[in-house]
């Protein structure tokens, strides 16, 4: 793998095909900020919700209480999915992207919960299967008394994209 060439074209859509996904629309920014920033070749999301098809979140409420780890690992692989969306959008095709270098989760957990690493395998999982080598990355696990929206989970991916010309 050379690290300064882009993924091979239809990765993404493979990868995700392998999984019986379709990469869905990057949703937009439920306040006022930016989805996404782009700062020379990196692309840096902002917290991803796991948004179902109907625009309501799919997954709400504590870790550990409300939801199962399970659950949290379901709603960790759809923001992850949400994303990879976001990181498409900004770098304008799939092709352009290089690799992921990281994935931040912060989890909507109940006291004394502890399991939030097998959690987040939820968005790590899904990237590393659908980007293969180049979706290898570094993480970060917080947890937070509340959350917005009152959503099981916010993930944030940082991403290399090819520079445009």
């Amino acid at each position: 793998m050379n690290a300064s060439t882009p993924i091979s074209p239809g990765t993404i859509e493979r990868g995700l095909a392998e999984l019986g996904l379709t990469l869905p629309e990057a949703p937009p920014a439920v306040s006022h900020y930016d989805p996404f920033s782009i700062v020379g070749t990196m692309v840096y999301t902002s917290g991803q919700l796991p948004w179902a098809p109907d625009g309501i979140l799919a997954y709400r409420g504590k870790i550990g209480r409300e939801l199962s780890p399970e659950e949290g690992y379901a709603a960790c692989r759809l923001s992850a999915l949400f994303g990879l969306a976001q990181i498409v959008k900004a770098a304008g095709s799939p092709d352009r992207i290089v690799r992921l270098v990281r994935v931040e989760g912060v989890l909507n957990v109940a006291p004394g919960f502890i399991e939030t690493p097998g959690v987040l395998d939820g968005a790590s999982d899904l990237l590393n299967a659908v980007l293969g080598e180049r979706g290898r990355h570094s993480r970060a696990i917080a947890t937070n008394p509340e959350m917005p929206l009152d959503c099981a989970c916010l993930i944030y991916l940082w991403a290399e994209i090819m520079p445009c010309h």
